[in-house]
């Protein structure tokens, strides 16, 4: 069972490159948790400091939207989610529901913390990988937006410019 669950996690790219003995030192330090169908792994805007690896089963990812929940992703078995809570110690930023009886297991930031005092190296690959999978989904909900924005043009998308820069006045502007 152990080396089914160390397959399943070096399959995923947030411990790509991980060892198989730190893979095993961190699966005995988590546990696995069942959820029932239409039970929550967690609500938006819980406080969170864990992640999750979907074992078995189904969940999606939602969005509340004028007290209506809104489906943006089904996880299937292998997917990870609520690693944004481990990376930020911000709220979770959706609720994910279990579609059916779900199996998976939890990683909390304590867990991981684990990893740091037992390798840094093998913790730094983690926390890299980790950033390069919310950077790869960013970049998803980015071309998803821009498709939106290029589908319908009267949405003024183009009016929130987050990373502009600021005007200067003065004479010292150009």
């Amino acid at each position: 069972m152990q080396e089914v669950r160390i397959e399943l996690l070096q399959q995923m790219p947030i411990f790509g490159g991980i060892r198989a003995e730190i893979l095993q030192f961190l699966l005995a330090l988590c546990p696995t948790v069942s959820v029932p169908k239409n039970d929550f792994f967690f609500r938006e805007h819980d406080d969170g400091d864990s992640m999750f690896i979907l074992e078995a089963g189904e969940a999606a990812v939602l969005k509340s939207w004028h007290g209506q929940d809104c489906s943006l992703h089904t996880l299937t078995e292998g997917d990870c989610f609520g690693e944004m809570a481990v990376m930020d110690h911000c709220p979770r930023s959706a609720s994910v529901r279990a579609l059916a009886n779900c199996i998976a297991i939890r990683i909390s930031s304590v867990d991981l913390y684990q990893v740091y005092a037992r390798d840094l190296k093998q913790f730094a690959l983690i926390q890299m990988n980790m950033g390069r999978e919310v950077c790869r989904r960013l970049r998803e909900a980015d071309n998803r937006l821009f498709g939106v924005r290029m589908e319908m043009p009267e949405v003024n998308i183009g009016a929130y410019r987050p990373f502009a820069a600021p005007r200067i006045s003065g004479s010292n502007a150009r």
